[in-house]
């Protein structure tokens, strides 16, 4: 082999070389802020490890909601109504549009003790809109209806303003 073809060849290598180790460093930065959606059961049963970022999806039980007079801290427990319950920690001011016995979407980890600590707390938008995961778990346990609730749409279209004089 010429001096000249080695060079060709090495070179060649090693920009194969570069461009493996940069897919896979792509692939491992993309995998580790991946985050999963899973429900209340799968979270209560113990199938999601302690520490690893998910969404918690489900329904926000009447009644559950807590936040001691002077604090941030809010405590609720959510649901998918197969009798599995997570109890939510979140500290923040939470969606204006988030009520008990309504659908949530809360993104966090789950603690060793069970408990969800949610950094973010996502509320659903309008009467009609449900998270196509929660509305797919909710129609699979057999709540007839709940699967039919169309996506989110986009945003609400307006008529122009128009300019009054007097």
């Amino acid at each position: 082999m010429t001096p000249r073809k080695r060079k060709r060849l090495i070179g060649v290598g090693l920009i194969v070389a570069g461009v493996g180790v940069a897919a896979a460093l792509v692939l491992q930065a993309y995998q580790s802020n991946m985050t999963f959606f899973h429900s209340p059961e799968e979270v209560a049963s113990g199938v999601v490890e302690p520490g690893r970022p998910i969404r918690l999806g489900g329904l926000v039980v009447n009644d559950s909601f807590r936040r001691p007079a002077g604090s941030m801290e809010a405590r609720f427990v959510v649901t998918d109504n197969t009798g599995s319950q997570v109890t939510v920690s979140y500290t923040g001011v939470l969606p204006d549009l988030f009520q008990e016995g309504q659908g949530v979407v809360a993104e966090g980890e789950v603690t060793p003790e069970g408990l969800f600590v949610a950094s973010e707390v996502l509320a659903k938008h309008d009467e009609n809109y449900m998270s196509p995961q929660v509305a797919k778990m909710l129609e699979e346990q057999g709540h007839p209806g709940q699967g039919d609730m169309p996506p989110a749409a986009g945003p609400a279209k307006t008529a122009p303003a128009t300019l009054v004089r007097d």
